[in-house]
């Protein structure tokens, strides 16, 4: 099986700012009226978003120009975190942009001794910079770019004027932004790359190094201010698609039958008694059936192991005179079972990557016995999931989950994980 993800490759061979990098996007192909429109959603005035045309090297490129009402403004990352909240941006976007400012925030906070919300943005707090990363994730988005890779990044040396006056070259932000990332320094007093350019790189490149594997289906050059003498000052973008070879998948059967002559309550008995048959998981579809008469699918997803099983359990349960079946792969991410305190009371909750899914039946149990309200209930099963997260990681590692079994009085079975 394969798939196929749309991927942007920023070449940074003299470095990349955040307007090259938004002008190498506009110059492959992203649309600026829909990059303006975009960003228009931003909640500020007082801009005009240009690019021109122009020769670098004798290579040609576009210079994206951000023209600004407004000078001197600084800005805290909070605030600019609330501004990008508050735009009703489409979700890669807002996701993209937030990131590329929380890395930059998370920086300048260590280097100033300071929490990162309360750093003051000098520079990138200028609607110009703001232009410039919520620009470059919108033109991502108009170009349906699903993974960004990066060459190995060009700095310059010497020294170079700043907010705080003189610093070294490359900028102590870009250098923390640059961790982990492939680099190299050329010996030219110029501020090749810059921490909004180094941040929109550490935020959202999933891979570094040469071009990866791909079909080409576009390119484009973004131009810096100036002409350098011994290199085009340039940042390329070469987008295309990429298909890599999936592995193979748990193998799984999936079960169903037809049904037009059961009750709600009947259906709903089949789901229970599938999934204590060894199911992973099981659902109801309505459908229309010949003469229209109204019915529903029951389906089960089984381990072929456990499918003449959970076979005869799904045909006695639902009354159908046959089943069917099909034999298919899945890729379930990982995913642990942890137990948090409520009032006194255990309820597990399924932890996955970027996610953690309180158990319904312990929350509805504790809500009973509570008397709280289900949902909050729910909220502080969460909260409380993720201060134990916080306080495990402040000490460098993360709790062991609980083995134990919360509240075992109701003998019922542990719920399905899919």
């Amino acid at each position: 099986m394969t798939d196929r993800q749309r991927a942007a490759w920023f070449h940074c061979f003299s470095g990349i700012a955040g307007d090259m990098a938004l002008g190498a996007l506009i110059d492959a192909g992203a649309d600026i009226d829909d990059v303006i429109e975009l960003c228009r959603r931003l909640p500020v005035s007082g801009w005009q978003l240009e690019a021109e045309p122009v020769l670098r090297g004798g290579i040609a490129g576009t210079s994206v120009h951000v023209a600004i009402e407004e000078s001197s403004v600084v800005r805290t990352a909070a605030h600019i975190q609330g501004l990008v909240e508050e735009a009703r941006l489409p979700d890669r976007v807002r996701r993209r942009a937030l990131a590329t400012f929380a890395a930059l925030a998370e920086v300048e906070g260590r280097l100033h001794r300071r929490p990162p919300e309360q750093v003051h943005f000098h520079e990138v707090g200028g609607v110009d910079a703001m232009i410039d990363v919520v620009g470059t994730c919108a033109a991502l988005e108009v170009l349906g770019i699903d993974e960004v890779h990066a060459s190995a990044v060009a700095t310059g040396t010497g020294m170079v004027h700043s907010a705080h006056g003189l610093i070294p070259n490359p900028a102590p932000a870009t250098v923390e932004l640059l961790k982990n990332a492939p680099t190299y320094g050329i010996a030219m007093s110029l501020e090749l790359t810059t921490p909004t350019g180094a941040a929109l790189l550490a935020a959202n490149t999933v891979g570094w190094g040469p071009m990866p594997a791909m079909t080409v289906s576009a390119s484009g050059f973004g131009a810096g201010d100036t002409e350098l003498d011994d290199r085009p000052n340039l940042t390329q973008v070469v987008i295309g698609d990429r298909r890599t070879e999936l592995t193979p998948g748990q193998p799984v059967t999936l079960l169903e039958v037809n049904v037009d002559d059961a009750t709600g309550e009947t259906l709903a008995h089949a789901i229970a008694a599938v999934l204590s048959a060894g199911a992973h998981d099981a659902w109801i579809a309505p459908i229309v059936m010949k003469k229209g008469r109204p019915a529903h699918t029951v389906s089960a997803l089984c381990d072929p192991a456990l499918a003449a099983q959970v076979a005869r359990t799904l045909v006695r349960e639902s009354g159908s005179l046959g089943v069917r079946g099909q034999q298919l792969e899945r890729w379930p991410s990982a995913r642990s079972i942890e137990q948090v305190d409520v009032e006194g009371r255990p309820i597990r909750v399924k932890v996955s990557s970027g996610r953690v899914k309180v158990e319904h039946d312990d929350a509805a149990k504790v809500a009973q016995r509570t008397g709280l309200p289900l949902r909050e209930v729910v909220s502080l099963a969460e909260e409380a999931w993720r201060r134990r997260k916080d306080r495990s990681a402040d000490r460098g590692s993360y709790d062991e989950p609980d083995d134990e079994e919360p509240d075992g009085s109701d003998d019922e079975p542990p719920p399905s994980v899919a």
